[in-house]
């Protein structure tokens, strides 16, 4: 999906020390409040190891977390390593995928992934960026997702939600994912880096939305210089 543009003017975080410091000072801020809303921040897509995880996150590409689960507790029910999912070929798993956007071209991924997988890794999803990012269908914030959740690693995966909020706020504006990404690597405190991309996901889904956003209950509200920030306050969303 294309990223919208910017809605902040504000630049990509450059120059100064004295700029630094303050772009991390807003971040520990926002952060600080973000956690305290919602202290164990979880992911909406449903997996139970490593390898369904992988799968999930490649499926949900172009894809709603609730319309892939709705595909995956079965097809997960019966193939939740890859050498089962290898053994459905790719017909028999576009069948059970169908129901998701583009769910040929990703079953052919998930199928090249897990045989590449039983061929290079011993069966095992890989705890190393290059080798996740081999893998057919995993790019940069596929990886970055499975190295943060399934192994802990301090990482950041920038999606269409991500994007926007921290070019809102802003707390590390960019053009692209990518120096979004490098950004809030600068200014997000270690202590917030486990959860950092769900408490940004959560909040870009169901209060910093991209059409009539929530403001009025937004927590980091007074700390936010969108000029297209509202005042109407909406009831709290739920989160599944």
């Amino acid at each position: 999906m294309a990223q919208r543009k910017s809605p902040s003017s504000a630049k990509p975080l450059r120059g100064s020390a004295k700029a630094l410091a303050a772009a991390r000072a807003r971040g520990e801020a926002v952060f600080e409040r973000l956690a305290a809303a919602l202290p164990e921040p979880k992911g909406e897509l449903e997996y139970s190891n490593p390898f369904t995880l992988l799968v999930a996150v490649v499926l949900s590409a172009q894809a709603t977390d609730a319309g892939v689960n709705k595909a995956t507790r079965a097809l997960f029910a019966i193939a939740d390593g890859p050498a089962k999912m290898a053994a459905l070929g790719e017909a028999g798993l576009a069948d059970k995928i169908k129901t998701i956007g583009l769910y040929n071209a990703k079953a052919k991924n998930v199928i090249a992934l897990s045989a590449a997988l039983i061929r290079d890794h011993g069966g095992e999803v890989p705890n190393d960026r290059d080798a996740l990012e081999a893998l057919a269908g995993v790019g940069r914030k596929t990886a970055n997702v499975v190295l943060n959740v399934a192994f802990g690693a301090p990482t950041l995966a920038v999606d269409t939600h991500v994007f926007r909020v921290s070019n809102r706020i802003p707390l590390a504006p960019g053009k692209t994912p990518r120096e979004v990404e490098d950004g809030l690597m600068k200014i997000i405190p270690e202590r917030f880096m486990s959860h950092a991309h769900h408490w940004l996901i959560l909040h870009g889904r169901y209060t910093c939305m991209a059409r009539a956003p929530a403001c009025g209950r937004c927590v980091v509200r007074d700390l936010c210089t969108w000029e297209g920030k509202t005042g109407a306050e909406l009831p709290p969303p739920t989160v599944k």
